[in-house]
């Protein structure tokens, strides 16, 4: 069987709600490797990208990427949280369009900064190299109740106080240092009957640090608001979203936006992949896309 080639998630769907954007500025607001950015380019000849992220690497990778298309595209190294800031140091007030691709790329998985538990790595989970707190941070330095708090809610995790206790009983002994030992800890920590399930048991635990290590939901929650604010009448905004906690912010804020008559709310229910995307591209399986367009 031939391999099929990776494409961005949801594309389909992202290009064909942009098709009534002819010309102008789309802001990819987490431009990653610059996989959608690079089918907007070559599906609207005169559409400009500009792609943020805070990670150097995915800056680096999307420039080579997009490179055929020199002179549409500009890349900014920040958070999206910053939209208004940088649409305003590059002097444009407003877009046509803006994309959020929310949580952690296929890159990230492929380097060696801690974001999966399928390899042996040092916790790290940082997007942005440049701050200063790690994985490492939060799983040896937190006390009991925040770090409770935060595998409970961040990761809608059952078992986050038997995860936290077995955690805290081990970094008496020695440091947690790698994703093996945080992945083990939390295995154990699962009652015996659950621990082959489908999902391996420090899925939840890992989406949880990695949420607080990156700020994610506050980033969310201030991005997503910005963007719809700087869209041009009639502009398109989308967001797709990989867990429960992000769709319920963006669909929050969607909902706000409706009531005070900014937005009009494309999609009643979110899109999500269809069986020949998830076989495509298997770890799609989870994201929702939701749409609306600027009255």
């Amino acid at each position: 069987m031939r391999k099929i080639e990776h494409y961005p998630v949801l594309h389909r769907e992202v290009i064909n709600f942009f098709k009534s954007i002819k010309k102008g500025y789309i802001v990819d607001a987490t431009v990653g490797g610059g996989g959608h950015s690079f089918l907007i380019l070559k599906n609207f000849s005169e559409v400009k990208i500009i792609g943020i992220d805070k990670d150097d690497y995915a800056i680096q990778i999307a420039d080579q990427r997009l490179k055929q298309f020199k002179g549409r595209y500009t890349l900014i190294k920040s958070s999206f949280k910053n939209i208004d800031t940088i649409l305003d140091q590059l002097g444009i007030y407003s877009a046509e369009g803006f994309l959020f691709d929310l949580g952690v790329s296929i890159f990230h998985l492929k380097t060696e900064r801690g974001f999966s538990f399928q390899r042996d790595e040092p916790l790290d989970m940082r997007m942005d190299r440049s701050q200063s707190l790690t994985a490492y941070e939060v799983v040896n330095r937190y006390p009991k109740n925040i770090l409770e708090k935060i595998i409970f809610e961040y990761g809608e995790e059952k078992f986050a106080k038997r995860i936290v206790k077995n955690i805290i009983e081990e970094r008496k002994k020695n440091p947690i240092r790698t994703t093996k030992q945080l992945a083990d800890i939390v295995y154990r920590s699962y009652p015996p009957p659950l621990r082959r399930s489908r999902i391996h048991p420090a899925t939840k635990t890992f989406q949880a640090i990695r949420i607080e290590v990156n700020d994610e939901l506050s980033e969310i929650k201030q991005g997503v608001s910005k963007g719809i604010e700087r869209l041009k009448k009639e502009g398109i905004i989308q967001v797709i979203s990989f867990h429960s906690l992000e769709d319920r912010i963006v669909k929050n804020i969607f909902r706000e936006a409706k009531k005070l008559k900014k937005l009009e709310i494309l999609t009643k229910k979110p899109i999500t992949p269809g069986e020949e995307e998830i076989r495509e591209n298997p770890p799609s399986r989870s994201a929702k896309l939701r749409v609306g367009r600027r009255i």
